[in-house]
């Protein structure tokens, strides 16, 4: 058996892929085009890869071909229409990170709510060294105790966000993106009630044709002027440019996000423009990232080999 990694740079060079070897060949690619992939997929009996596109293009040639499995929850980077003609079967991994990406949740919207970024400066810019008082608090900051906490997709992630706001005494609210999605022990409201109600808005849901451009002028335009607002879902459920416009005229007190329309970040996102960061914090897609999550999903990826085996 022969197995392709396509692009194992989306896993990390930290994370022991030992137990790939005791299944047969393997060979890694740090990352793969389109056309690269037809080339490398030709004698491949499985694919593990994350973002490579999977159709006739890039793997026509497979003859062999017989697993494709996607080191991720999303899978929308897959011809399943052609997977399914060709008899190929498919396999991807959900629940993996939900830990990690929780934790990252409160460490962006943390950094924010307490003005970490002014203060940081503030500090390693030696004003504090030449203070006369002991404090300094010029960025006022509240408790979160208290605080509306809006989730907009109450899935695994969401509902382990809302467990922990829960537990810092924040009054959860949520909007279920679907219509259909009802949790004991939170309130859910239709979305212009969360908006207008939340001091903090994060958003933990897929993209599908409900949520895409969600979150546009109009949303922005419903929420408090104190308001935090967290994209930890996908990219495009945001339009970017009415987002810069929101921060910049001061619609909203700032915005976080792990997500962006496009990955890496494209030369013409409006929000390269902001840069000051006691308003606006972006990490390159790292919230699912931890090394305990990586470890985890690549085990399940093996146990999902060995089983079809």
């Amino acid at each position: 058996m022969k197995i392709v990694f396509l692009d194992a740079k989306s896993i990390g060079e930290d994370i022991d892929l030992s137990g790939f070897e005791a299944l047969g060949e393997v060979v890694k690619y740090d990352y793969s085009t389109t056309e690269e992939a037809s080339e490398r997929t030709r004698d491949a009996d499985v694919l593990v890869l994350n973002k490579v596109l999977i159709n006739e293009e890039s793997i026509g040639s497979a003859k062999n071909l017989k697993l494709v499995c996607v080191t991720a929850t999303g899978t929308n980077n897959l011809d399943k229409e052609y997977l399914e003609k060709r008899g190929i079967a498919w396999r991807n991994v959900a629940g993996y990170s939900t830990e990690t990406v929780a934790q990252h949740t409160f460490a962006m919207m943390f950094y924010l709510f307490e003005h970490l970024p002014y203060y940081d400066e503030y500090v390693k810019s030696e004003k504090y060294v030449a203070d006369r008082l002991f404090t300094h608090f010029d960025q006022k900051f509240s408790e979160l105790a208290g605080k509306t906490w809006g989730i907009i997709g109450m899935g695994a992630i969401g509902r382990r966000v809302a467990e922990i706001a829960k537990t810092f005494g924040c009054k959860v609210i949520y909007y279920s993106t679907s219509g259909k999605n009802n949790q004991p022990g939170y309130e859910r409201v239709e979305f212009e009630e969360l908006l207008a109600d939340s001091d903090i808005v994060s958003i933990h849901a897929p993209l599908t044709p409900e949520t895409e451009g969600l979150m546009d002028k109009h949303a922005y335009a419903k929420m408090k002027k104190s308001a935090l607002f967290l994209n930890l879902g996908r990219g495009p459920i945001v339009s970017e440019q009415d987002l810069a416009d929101a921060l910049r005229t001061g619609e909203i007190r700032g915005a976080a996000l792990d997500v962006l329309c496009a990955e890496p970040m494209s030369k013409d996102n409006p929000l390269r423009e902001i840069k000051d960061s006691d308003r606006l914090l972006i990490t390159p897609h790292i919230a699912w990232a931890s090394v305990e999550a990586r470890t985890r999903l690549m085990e399940t990826i093996l146990g999902q080999i060995k089983e079809f085996i």
